[in-house]
C-alpha cells in the first residue's frame, strides 16, 4: 500500500482478485490514491488495467478483495450508485451516443450523475463544460459526426457533467497527434484545479511524467512496482517488463 499526505486516501484498493475462467486478471492487487492526486496506472497490453478500472466502476465484480472510497466499500454496488457517489470515467475505446448531439451527450451525465438540478440549470453547465473541453461551437452537431477526437472530448465533457470526485481516465490521451497531445495534458491539468483526483491509465510516457504525482505498474495483473514517475520508470524491472530497453516515450 502506498505512503500517503495523511489521513485516509480517497481511494483504497487491497486484496483485489479477479480471474476470468483459468485467467488471473488481477492478482492481490494493493494500492491507494490521495484525494486531489493524479496516480498513473501503466503496464503492458493485457496486464489488468482496465480491469481494475472495470472493478472500481462496478461493471464487474471482484472475485475478493476491497474498493473502498474515502472509507466506504464500493463492492458489491452498480455502477449507476458508484457514479452517483462521485466516481465517473472515460472508456478506451470511445463510446458517445452517436445519434444525439454533443450536448445531448453531455446532458446524459448530468442527469445521471451526483449532482442532479433541474433541467435549465443541467443545459447550462452542459453549455459550460463543451466551452471547458474545447467543443462550444460543436454541440449541436450529432456526436456520431464527430470526429475522433472530438468524440473523446465529448465522453470526457459527459463524465465531468457527473461531479466526479475520482475520474478514471482509460486511454484518453491515446491517438491524438502531438499539438493534440499537449492541448489534453493541459485540460487534465485544469480539471485537477477543479478539484478532481485522477486515475489515468496511459501507454503515453510523455503524459506520465508530466502530469502524474505517482505511477502504479501493473504486470501480469499483479502489481510490479510504485512510486514517483522518475523512479519508477527507470525501474528496471519496469524497463524489462513494459518500457523496453530503449523507454521510448510512446510504447
Amino acid at each position: 500500500m502506498s505512503e500517503h499526505r495523511g489521513g485516509e486516501p480517497l481511494l483504497a484498493i487491497s486484496g483485489l482478485h479477479k480471474s476470468f475462467g483459468g485467467l488471473i486478471a488481477v492478482n492481490q492487487l494493493a494500492f491507494a490514491i490521495d484525494e486531489g492526486e493524479i496516480l498513473g496506472l501503466i503496464g503492458p497490453n493485457g496486464s489488468g488495467k482496465t480491469t481494475v478500472l472495470n472493478l472500481i466502476t462496478g461493471d464487474i465484480r471482484p472475485d475478493a478483495g476491497h474498493v473502498r472510497l474515502s472509507g466506504r466499500n464500493l463492492v458489491g454496488l452498480g455502477p449507476h450508485r458508484i457514479c452517483r457517489r462521485r466516481v465517473s470515467r472515460t472508456f478506451q475505446l470511445v463510446r458517445v451516443f452517436p445519434g444525439m448531439t454533443a450536448r445531448e451527450n453531455v446532458l446524459v451525465g448530468s442527469a445521471f450523475g451526483s449532482r442532479r438540478a433541474a433541467l435549465h440549470a443541467s443545459a447550462a453547465r452542459v453549455d459550460e463544460l463543451l466551452d471547458y473541453v474545447g467543443l462550444a461551437d460543436q454541440a449541436a452537431r450529432p456526436a456520431g459526426k464527430l470526429t475522433y477526437v472530438d468524440q473523446k472530448r465529448v465522453e470526457l465533457a459527459r463524465a465531468l457533467a457527473t461531479d466526479p470526485a475520482l475520474l478514471l481516465l482509460d486511454e484518453w490521451l491515446a491517438g491524438l497527434n502531438q499539438t493534440e497531445l499537449q492541448e489534453g495534458i493541459e485540460l487534465v491539468r485544469r480539471i485537477r484545479e477543479r478539484g478532481v483526483t485522477m486515475i489515468v491509465v496511459e501507454h503515453v510516457m510523455d503524459a506520465i511524467r508530466t502530469l502524474c504525482d505517482r505511477v502504479v505498474v501493473m504486470n501480469a495483473g499483479r502489481l510490479l512496482a510504485e512510486g514517483l514517475p522518475a523512479d519508477v520508470l527507470a525501474n528496471p524491472d519496469v524497463v524489462t517488463a513494459y518500457l523496453g530497453e530503449d523507454d521510448d516515450d510512446d510504447t
